[in-house]
């Protein structure tokens, strides 16, 4: 019998979505090693490999097989995805084209040394965009944003979705939401066309026009939206649920409970951001990356606290996420604090941190990356984390991010139909 490597229920998948990986037609205790490579937009390459016997009917399924070492040991159902690694130094893996899916090659190698008798292969197409979904470009006043639609006339529930201080159009979270069933506004706010990449100010109106944008589309449920966002994300997602109407549940992950590094704009109002020194931070002699944890000034100092968000004011139901290997930022630290705020205040709020996770919480499967350039500042920037312990937080917090906004935008937990 020959060799089959299978990926079910199906080869096609959203990213998201976990997988069994099986082999048949092995000898019984055969020795072999799997490997997964991935090629992204710029033609880097991921991979990753582990080593497995076959058992006594000469098959391997991943999902209660053990991995004997390689990239990751013991039993790892998604362990080859979660632990690709570029060839080169401090690359993150991110989708830059969303209609477009990720393809990871599963190759079965023979014995557990130099990988130069393929056995079996198959291809793993991990789609952004689920079957349906619209992605459409937005362009409308100042705002500059993607929107993408589930299909269907809903009511769906509607996010605005923020990425952090590197800027651009991230959109590969917001497409895998709405093919969740979520209406989804990826909001660009800088470093993206003619938004500057180093703002002296960020005016609220700017995403107040995004919320506006949402809420007025047909399939998006009329009782209020979400907004989520990672880093300085974060912060302005808290930000908008306390200045700006309409908004019911916001998602900080790895933020803070103050504005950061640039001032913020509203009605008749300006919040300053908490003051910094960039003296403060660490450069490694070894590896050149840089650490800005220490850069900020005591947060617990009364001098800074009108920096803080006043987030006891909003109406809206609060998640917090943070690693607690967080290199970059303090970001546990600064939950922990914006947490006690909210509920010294009786404010229901939601707070969970993760052991051995670093600052980038992506959706899950996206491997770790430790390390990778800002793009705005031009600098590597450690931004920690370890293998395991942080696919299992991201796995974890996806679930969690999802369930959040059904129960508080629909009142209703996850369809099983989006699991």
């Amino acid at each position: 019998m020959a060799v089959q490597v299978m990926v079910l229920p199906s080869p096609r998948c959203l990213f998201d979505d976990p997988v069994q990986i099986r082999v048949v037609g092995l000898l019984p205790q055969q020795e072999v090693t799997f490997r997964a490579s991935l090629m992204d937009e710029s033609a880097e390459l991921f991979q990753a490999h582990a080593l497995y016997r076959a058992g006594s009917s000469g098959e391997l399924d991943l999902s209660c097989s053990p991995a004997l070492g390689g990239s990751y040991s013991g039993v790892e159902p998604m362990g080859l995805l979660w632990s690709l690694k570029s060839k080169s130094p401090y690359k993150r893996l991110a989708k830059r084209n969303v209609l477009t899916p990720f393809c990871v090659d599963l190759e079965v190698y023979e014995g557990h040394g130099d990988m130069s008798r393929l056995l079996g292969k198959c291809t793993n197409e991990r789609w952004f965009l689920g079957e349906g979904v619209k992605r459409i470009s937005v362009r409308e006043g100042r705002l500059k944003a993607t929107l993408f639609l589930p299909p269907g006339p809903g009511p769906f529930p509607g996010l605005i979705d923020l990425y952090g201080s590197g800027g651009g159009l991230v959109e590969y979270r917001a497409s895998l939401l709405a093919s969740r069933g979520f209406v989804t506004l990826a909001v660009a706010y800088m470093a993206f066309e003619d938004l500057p990449a180093m703002p002296e100010i960020l005016e609220l109106g700017y995403f107040e026009e995004a919320v506006n944008f949402l809420r007025k589309q047909q399939q998006v449920k009329d009782t209020g939206i979400g907004v989520l966002g990672l880093s300085k994300g974060a912060d302005l997602a808290l930000s908008m649920a306390t200045f700006l109407p309409g908004i019911k549940a916001a998602v900080s992950i790895s933020g803070s409970g103050f504005n950061s590094f640039v001032p913020l704009q509203g009605d008749g109002f300006t919040v300053r951001p908490h003051p910094y020194d960039l003296g403060r931070i660490k450069t490694s002699d070894e590896s050149g990356l840089v650490d800005f944890s220490d850069i900020l000034d005591d947060h617990r100092d009364p001098a800074t606290w009108d920096c803080r968000i006043p987030m006891e004011r909003s109406l809206a139901k609060f998640l917090f996420l943070s690693g607690l290997d967080d290199t970059n930022w303090k970001s546990d630290l600064y939950c922990q604090d914006a947490v006690q705020r909210l509920r010294q205040y009786g404010r229901e709020v939601e707070f969970f941190s993760y052991s051995g996770a670093g600052h980038l919480l992506e959706p899950p499967y996206l491997p770790l990356c430790q390390a990778s350039i800002h793009k705005v500042l031009g600098v590597f920037v450690h931004w920690g984390g370890q293998w395991r312990e942080h696919a299992k937080a991201q796995e974890d917090a996806w679930q969690r991010i999802q369930a959040f906004f059904w129960q508080h935008l629909m009142d209703s937990d996850i369809p099983k139909s989006k699991l």
